[in-house]
């Protein structure tokens, strides 16, 4: 079982039902899924930097992402209907929790000037957003062979409609988050 599926079911559990005083435990909030996007405009003029963001993500979590197409032809941005323009993937199960574990103790601590994820980043329905600047962060890519630097969006889905209650959850597993106050 992974490490931290292995905390939430032996230690979370027990202190999200003493903290929202909960009697079911169907009732607490859990990990859903976790789903990463990049948004790769420059994919207009380069195409083969919608391969390397593949690259990149297949990397990072071990799973082939989607290539997203371009659902509109804009005009202004030379853009046409069809075209590649990003990459996605979404996370489940054991997969997710790999991904979480390696985020929060081995990715965002080597973010450079770190002093906490924004705890208002919460979108009313319990999903945590937050975006990463740099590619270089995970630990399986390597600086060297870095054409150019990829940021993506990481979108955390947990299965309830509060914000205080995500907030908690993902607290007690140890995202660093700045203080509330």
């Amino acid at each position: 079982m992974n490490r931290l599926k292995a905390l939430y079911q032996k230690e979370i559990i027990p202190k999200l039902k003493k903290k929202l005083d909960y009697k079911n435990l169907y009732q607490l909030p859990e990990l859903e899924k976790i789903c990463l996007n990049m948004g790769l405009g420059e994919a207009i003029q380069n195409p083969k930097i919608i391969e390397e963001a593949t690259s990149i993500i297949s990397q990072i979590t071990g799973q082939r992402p989607i290539i997203v197409n371009a659902k509109k032809s804009v005009a202004g941005f030379k853009l046409r209907e069809g075209k590649p323009i990003g990459v996605k993937v979404t996370l489940r199960r054991d997969k997710m929790y790999e991904f979480f574990d390696r985020l929060m103790n081995f990715a965002i601590p080597r973010i450079r000037d770190f002093r906490g994820l924004n705890p208002s980043s919460f979108d009313g329905k319990g999903n945590y957003n937050f975006g990463i600047s740099e590619q270089t962060i995970f630990p399986e890519i390597k600086p060297d062979a870095v054409k150019s630097i990829l940021g993506m969006d990481i979108t955390i889905c947990i299965t309830t409609e509060k914000d205080n209650e995500a907030y908690e959850l993902l607290s007690l597993f140890g995202m660093p988050f700045k203080n509330r106050g």
